[in-house]
């Protein structure tokens, strides 16, 4: 069920990829990462919850907040909330 919802989540970002901003693809591209890893915690952890796994790619996303610009951070922030909505 996770892994159907990983593919989900990233088809539509590969979907938007056409008419995505740059700030959209960047913010796709960096959230790809995020997402496939909690997803491999979830599966290694045997939980198999969505809202788990979206409280695991909110958490990825907040422990790597220093690798970004403040500005790029709220970027990928609303973007996470856009696609996981």
């Amino acid at each position: 069920m996770i892994h159907d919802y990983e593919q989900k989540l990233l088809q539509l970002i590969d979907d938007n990829i056409d008419s995505a901003t740059d700030d959209e693809l960047f913010a796709g591209g960096y959230l790809r990462g995020h997402i496939s890893l909690a997803v491999a915690d979830c599966e290694q952890q045997g939980i198999t919850d969505i809202a788990q796994m979206q409280q695991k790619v909110k958490q990825s996303l907040l422990d790597a907040k220093s690798e970004l610009s403040p500005s790029d951070w709220q970027l990928v922030q609303q973007y996470s909330d856009k696609l996981m909505a």
